[in-house]
């Protein structure tokens, strides 16, 4: 990509927060944009990582952090969490100083539990990043909205230039700015070389506790061969077993625990609808990272490797799918579950608006299986209970296919070449 600022849909929406509270905090993944994208609007710069001054930032951190806090508004405090001190000293100064806009704190990771006083409700507020999504990436043509489905402008008859096999360069390359517009080599050693990053150093250094890299890296790779599926912690436990038999559950469960932390780890929680019938609901979450290029380059996967494997193929494209999907409802004050219960009957996505409205989302790679998730989507839409809950907005199929267009039966096929927020 190199110098050149891809717009980020995280733009406004930094916007929004500066102008709303005195201190924004945008938490996310290392190599997400973070940093560049809180640059666009930051006056001053305090890089804690920076090598040469990091000793000098953390002794006045533990003396005087005001002094940290000085320069021009808004001030970016870059890996905040290095110097945990510094969240009080900015929820302090924001309070001094009574005015929206002062401060930007970007963290890669959740600092240790208990390590600063006050939640900042009220003073800071909180943004997620993730890695760039496709409309983001100048790969998705954007024709499709996810406002405009929610607002009932439904017209549309486009098609995508995205075709499977860029579908699958495009999950390896994953969402990362810095692959953006690189080599299919480079884009997949700079994925592998993130995780190796995670494997060896950040898992050990978010809690000062060293890691087992061999355990880190086995637990990474099972995630990733459970990709989009409920796999329960016992199923990752016995899939990891067979290689490590002095494991323990308690020893996953804290690893990926860590990776959480990291936001390398981003699970899809369950949807929870009021239903006419009393249908037992599946609670677990989906296992997800928060981009699919982390589970290829733990599995070192290439695209012809991926073409080759469409039953894999299919998982990941789904982990593609939520990526975007989450990052487009954000704009709309939006979170992204998934539903299934007990009879089967599932949607991979459900976008939920905090005003009510929502939609639901099947997930196909192909052609061959459209027919069967719209029959889904429609049961799904009958089971709901319309007299506690709004109708969908509507129901979607989400596809790595070429034509956009709303079947007869009003479910929508979208490609994923196709999609915006």
């Amino acid at each position: 990509m190199g110098d050149k600022y891809l717009k980020r849909i995280a733009d406004k929406l930094l916007s929004d927060s500066l102008e709303a509270s005195g201190a924004v905090l945008i938490e996310g993944p290392k190599w997400c944009g973070k940093t560049r994208t809180a640059r666009e609007k930051a006056a001053s710069v305090l890089f804690m990582q920076d090598q040469d001054h990091i000793s000098s930032h953390l002794k006045i951190a533990d003396t005087k952090p005001s002094l940290l806090l000085k320069g021009e508004t808004p001030r970016l405090i870059d890996e905040w969490q290095i110097a945990p001190v510094l969240w009080d000293a900015v929820r302090f100064a924001v309070d001094e100083r009574s005015r929206s806009g002062q401060f930007i704190l970007t963290g890669s990771a959740t600092p240790k539990d208990n390590v600063v006083r006050h939640t900042g409700t009220g003073r800071i507020s909180r943004m997620s990043m993730r890695p760039m999504s496709l409309f983001e990436s100048l790969d998705s043509k954007g024709s499709v909205s996810l406002k405009d489905l929610f607002n009932n402008k439904k017209k549309f008859e486009e098609i995508s230039q995205i075709s499977i096999e860029n579908i699958a360069y495009l999950i390896v390359r994953g969402g990362w700015p810095d692959s953006i517009g690189n080599s299919e080599k480079i884009a997949i050693k700079k994925a592998r070389d993130y995780v190796e990053a995670i494997i060896n150093y950040d898992v050990s250094k978010v809690d000062g506790i060293l890691k087992s890299p061999a355990r880190v890296r086995a637990v990474m790779r099972s995630l990733a061969r459970n990709i989009s599926t409920l796999a329960n912690i016992t199923t990752i436990y016995k899939d990891i077993e067979a290689d490590d038999d002095s494991v323990s559950v308690k020893t996953i469960a804290s690893y990926i625990n860590i990776l959480r932390r990291l936001f390398v780890v981003e699970d899809l929680p369950a949807w929870n609808p009021a239903l006419r019938s009393k249908t037992a609901l599946r609670t677990s979450p989906k296992r997800q990272f928060v981009d699919p290029s982390i589970a290829t380059a733990i599995m070192r996967m290439t695209p012809n490797i991926m073409l080759e494997d469409f039953n894999t193929f299919g998982f990941l494209f789904e982990s593609l799918c939520i990526r975007d999907l989450r990052i487009y409802s954000q704009t709309l004050d939006g979170e992204v579950f998934h539903y299934r219960d007990k009879s089967g009957l599932e949607a991979d996505a459900i976008i939920y608006l905090n005003d009510g409205r929502w939609g639901a989302i099947e997930v196909k790679l192909g052609a061959k299986e459209i027919e069967q998730a719209a029959k889904h989507l429609l049961l799904l839409k009958e089971h709901i209970d319309t007299k506690k809950m709004k109708e969908p907005s509507f129901l979607m199929i989400l596809t790595g296919t070429k034509y956009a267009y709303c079947r007869e039966d009003g479910v929508f096929i979208v490609p994923i070449g196709c999609l915006k927020n």
